[in-house]
This record gives C-alpha cells, structure tokens and sequence, in this order.
C-alpha cells in the first residue's frame, strides 16, 4: 500500500443508538456552567452521522511523511507465544511522535489553527500525545503548553526534553500553577489531574485553547486512518482476521484500529470481527467500572459525558502504562461496550511486560508498554483460549495494533527484567465509593455484568475563547 487514505471513516451512522448527550455541570471554581469551545468543524465531526470526512491537504501532506505505517504478519511472534492462528500487527510507532497520537494532533492543530488559536494546551500521560502535540504545533506555527503526570515525568525525562526540542513549555502535574492542583480535589498523579490542570490553565490564558488527544469523538475518527489502511493492507496479503485487538486509555488507538472494521462490516452487511479493548488491570473501567455521567477531567468544570468508568476521583494505582491511568472509556467506545458490540480485557503489567518482552526478542521491534496490554491480549486471543468470562477465540487471525514504540520506557522493562516490577491490584472498595455518587445510564450494565467481559490474570496469564470556536452545549 503506497497511499494515505483521502478520508476519515466514521461509524457512527452504524450505531445501533445516537451517542448519549453531554450534560452541562455547574463550575467547582465560580459555580457557572462551563462549556467546551471547539473549531466548529470538529463539532460537525462529533455529532454528523457522516461517514466519510475529507482529509485536509495540509494534514495529508503531513501524514504523508510517515504514513502509511507498516502491517505485517508476526509469525515469530505467533511461535513464541503459541498461537494457533495468524497474528498480524499494525506499527504506529515510526514517527517523531513515537506513537499513533499524531494522527489527530495534525488534526486538531490545524482546525484550532484556522480557527484562530495561538496556543494549545493539554495534559499527557505517557507523553506521547503531548510530543504529538508539539510537532503539530510546531508544524502550523502555534505555542504549545503540555501538563505532563510528574511520576511519569520524572521515569521518562527524555520525553520532556523532546517536547522541548518541538518548542513545547512542560509542566510537572501536580503543579502550583493551577487551583485544582493546589486544592488536592483529586488525587495527584493522575492524567485526570494533568489533563484538569490544563482545562484550568486554557481558560484563563488569552489565545489559548485546551486540546485533548484521545476520548473524543473526533479524535478517534482522525485515527481510523490505521484500521482504513490495515483493511487494505490485509486485503494486499490476502490475510483474514475476526478479532481485532487494540489498548485502551480512553480509546483513540482501539477506537482507531477497530472501529474501521466495524463500519466496513455494518455497510456491506457482513459480521464484524471482534472488537477487544485491552486496559490496564490498575484502572479497569470497562471490566469493573460501571457505566454513568461522569466528568472527563478532575477540575468538575466539564460538561459530564456518558461513559464506563471507575470514577473520576478514583486514587489509580501507579503503573508504568501512563497512558492507560485514565478513569472513563471514551463515550464512543462505551456506548459500543454497552451495546455489546465492543469486548474488554484487563492485563496486569507484569503480563503486559511479558508480551512486550517476547515481541521484543521475536519481531526485533520494541513496544511500549501500553501496546503491551494489547499483545498479551492478543496472544490470548490467537492461543488456547482468551481469558475468563466468554472471550472469544479467534478462528482466522487475530490484527493487534501496536500503538508505539518503548525506547523511552525502557526503565519499566529494566524493572521487569530484574523481578523488580509487581503488579498493583484495583480496590473495589474505593472503585464502589469513586462511582457511588454517579447516575448510572443503566445499572444493569455494569461492566461486571456486560456482554463480553473478559479479563487476564496476573504474571504470565495474559473562557475567552478565540472567535473561531464554537461553544459546544
């Protein structure tokens, strides 16, 4: 496959219902009721139940300069983990980025550009979407402010560094910058945290506007160009697969390899392969989490969106996978989970560790963490069985995403290495007391009880906002 895609594909004129509707809530800094302001044609692309979406030309030149990005059948991957059928991965890691977050970085920079912003501030975990972000903004001329979670920080301080390189000021989060920080509202560390702190930070900042990189409806679209080329690529090499395999955080790289999949299905009438979601064990919203109104950062100024969730005040267990610490699934994915259309596993990272390791020894290609959680899930899947509850075990193939490369985490596989590294169990206690308060959509369909849950065990057993955007209600 020599081509970039020319246009996003969107699933969500194949819903079997619309998305539910944000709520407004009222401000825990002044009491008003806060909005979101976005480039309005990423509202359009939120809410239109349009399928296909033109690809900016200056976005597609960009893309160009690393994409398409390589698929492959991993077969010494297959032996070492004993696979029974086919296993084939989709790298998203061969960009300045080192992951699949530039997708929509290039994006939403350039609708936020076009729109008037002078900088984009947002919060980053693991730092992949926060590099991504500042490429995007060093790209199309833009200042870039990034709340990084501290402990991540300080075990990857060569990803600041990059992002400074890119033109990008980084904060440690928890910061003293911001009142959400400084009040300790909610548990330190966290990407709800950093990502809180950078609502905050946007708007009281003239120019600014605050940009997240995952569990927005939009920003999965912008990464169906992975799912969009692997369905072409397989087709190339003849390949078949019915399970499909990505990590989940809040779902922009799961929602980017499956969802394509889904939508070519839904169109031509045929069956869908299987959609697995594979999160960390430390915060597993959609094996234990329940599906509520719940806020998306944790300043409480957030419209509340429908979504599973392990409570926005929950305290996540720290782990080496940053970028799967987020408490909710993305509303799009939730709603696809609910409606049985959307599997979920939960990996350990000593698990996930494990799968990287092999992938690493095997394929000669080194995985972050994250894309860990999805290989151990997707050695499951293509061995001898997929976990407890009704996994499914693939037939013809199982496609994993490798959302992006470990060079930056390779104190979490030293760790590993040396027996260093322990597995941090939920409490569901404090889950049950995160989520107590939240309006349930339906209690019946906590995700103990959803279609489709599986899980893997432990060790080894896989605002002056400017004029150009739009108040979103």
């Amino acid at each position: 496959m020599s081509e970039v895609p020319r246009r996003w594909r969107s699933v969500l004129p194949h819903l079997k219902q619309p998305l539910p509707a944000d709520r407004t809530q009222h401000s825990g800094t002044d009491g008003g009721i806060v909005q979101a302001n976005l480039p309005m044609e990423l509202v359009r692309q939120s809410v239109r139940p349009r399928e296909y979406w033109d690809i900016p030309e200056e976005v597609a030149d960009a893309y160009r300069r690393f994409r398409p990005t390589p698929l492959w059948r991993a077969r010494a991957f297959e032996k070492a983990v004993g696979a029974r059928v086919p296993v084939w991965v989709k790298y998203e890691g061969g960009n300045i980025s080192g992951s699949h977050k530039l997708n929509t970085a290039l994006a939403q920079a350039y609708y936020y550009h076009r729109a008037g912003v002078e900088e984009l501030v947002t919060g980053t975990g693991a730092g992949q979407w926060g590099t991504a972000l500042a490429a995007a903004c060093a790209r199309f001329g833009m200042r870039c402010t990034v709340f990084m979670v501290g402990t991540s920080l300080e075990r990857k301080p060569y990803r600041g560094v990059l992002m400074r390189m890119l033109g990008a000021r980084v904060i440690s989060s928890p910061s003293t910058l911001t009142e959400v920080a400084r009040s300790g509202r909610s548990a330190g560390n966290s990407l709800s945290l950093a990502i809180g702190e950078a609502v905050e930070y946007a708007a009281r900042t003239n120019g600014a506007a605050f940009c997240i990189g995952s569990g927005e409806t939009y920003s999965i679209l912008h990464q169906s160009v992975i799912g969009l080329e692997a369905i072409d690529q397989l087709a190339e090499e003849g390949g078949e697969v019915d399970a499909v395999v990505g990590c989940v955080g809040a779902g922009s790289n799961f929602g980017g390899i499956a969802l394509p999949f889904y939508a070519a299905a839904a169109a031509e009438g045929t069956e869908a392969p299987a959609l697995i979601a594979a999160e960390s064990s430390t915060t597993p919203k959609l094996t234990r989490g329940v599906y509520a109104y719940d806020r998306t950062d944790a300043t409480g100024t957030s419209p509340l969106e429908a979504m599973y969730t392990v409570g926005s005040d929950y305290g996540i267990p720290d782990s080496h996978s940053a970028g799967l610490r987020y408490h909710g699934a993305a509303k799009l994915v939730s709603a696809m989970r609910h409606a049985g259309q959307v599997r979920a596993t939960a990996v350990d990272q000593v698990a996930a560790l494990a799968a990287g390791r092999a992938f690493t020894t095997s394929e000669m290609t080194l995985p972050a963490p994250e894309s860990g959680h999805a290989l151990a899930a997707a050695a499951l899947a293509a061995g001898d069985g997929g976990g407890d509850g009704d996994a499914p075990r693939a037939r013809t193939g199982v496609l994993v995403c490798v959302s992006g490369h470990g060079y930056l985490d390779l104190g979490a596989y030293q760790q590993f290495l040396e027996g260093e590294l322990a597995d941090r169990a939920p409490d569901p206690a404090a889950i049950a007391d995160a989520v107590a308060g939240l309006a349930r959509i339906d209690a019946a369909a906590d995700a103990e009880t959803a279609p489709g849950r599986i899980t893997v065990a432990a060790a080894g057993r896989p605002t002056g906002a400017p004029a150009g955007l739009e108040e979103v209600r």
